[in-house]
């Protein structure tokens, strides 16, 4: 992502496949909040990943494989290398192929015990190695038989996984993401310097009040911790891939003796 791509990610599909398919191999990253048109898997292989969905935080572990829904703010935290399978799908290519896709959400618990969620979850790993390995090998006709194979996954999700989601939340939804919008690619823009709680509230055309406890609802933290977070993303890439000062890194990306007002609730 750029770094005024970071709210909302614009998802870079193979022309060929109309997905976005790699194995991630991923030595230490944090990616702040964003979202994407796409339903976004990741298959954990090695290592471990920190995950926000929304409000809600958990930690992956290998052979767990989760899934994000499209729109659905979230960002991840590798504090030590860490490989994965991840498998991005947007929404104008699955709904070619899936009645009502807007009014569908994918769901399942990684960490359900029971036997038959279990099994439709394996199945899903399973096709998604079959993907990884046609992928790397890439033999006569991979195109053939990786097409196949995200057409299979499709099928799963569709039949295993979708449920319906009323009209009136989405709709709401949408007005809730195009003002976050709003908000994050100001601060991606202006967060080498003070933004105060009254200037990113009039971005938002809310009340400082209202601003913070919608920021909280939507993104799970608060605007400065958010603020801080997204600073702290760029801080981490210079560290390890320059050898600038320590100061001269914090200073570079806003982080300088001031005294921000606090969103704290």
């Amino acid at each position: 992502m750029k770094r005024n791509d970071i709210s909302y990610e614009i998802i870079d599909v193979s022309a060929v496949t109309n997905v976005k398919f790699y194995t991630s191999v991923d030595p230490g990253s944090y990616i702040p909040t964003h979202w994407h048109r796409a339903v976004e898997i990741i298959y954990m292989q090695e290592g471990s990943l920190d995950v926000t969905i929304e409000s809600k935080n958990f930690t992956i572990y290998p052979e767990d494989c989760i899934l994000i829904n499209a729109n659905v703010p979230h960002s991840t935290k590798c504090v030590s290398p860490n490989k994965a399978i991840v498998l991005q799908i947007p929404l104008d290519f699955m709904e070619k192929y899936i009645p009502n896709i807007q009014q569908l959400l994918f769901v399942w618990d990684h960490t359900t015990t029971d036997p038959i969620k279990r099994t439709k979850i394996d199945m899903l790993r399973t096709t998604l190695e079959q993907m990884q390995i046609i992928d790397d090998i890439r033999p006569d006709g991979f195109i053939m038989r990786f097409n196949s194979l995200i057409f299979e996954l499709l099928f799963q999700l569709y039949h295993n996984f979708s449920v319906k989601v009323f009209q009136s939340d989405l709709s709401q939804k949408k007005k809730d993401l195009d003002r976050l919008n709003l908000v994050l690619k100001y601060i991606a823009d202006n967060y080498q310097r003070p933004i105060s709680l009254t200037e990113i509230s009039e971005i938002a055309y809310l009340q400082s009040g209202y601003f913070c406890r919608f920021f909280k609802k939507r993104m799970g933290v608060t605007f400065l911790e958010y603020q801080n977070e997204y600073r702290l993303s760029f801080i981490y890439r210079d560290l390890i891939s320059t050898s600038d000062p320590v100061h001269v890194i914090l200073e570079r990306h806003g982080f300088t003796n001031y005294k921000l007002t606090r969103c704290a609730r």
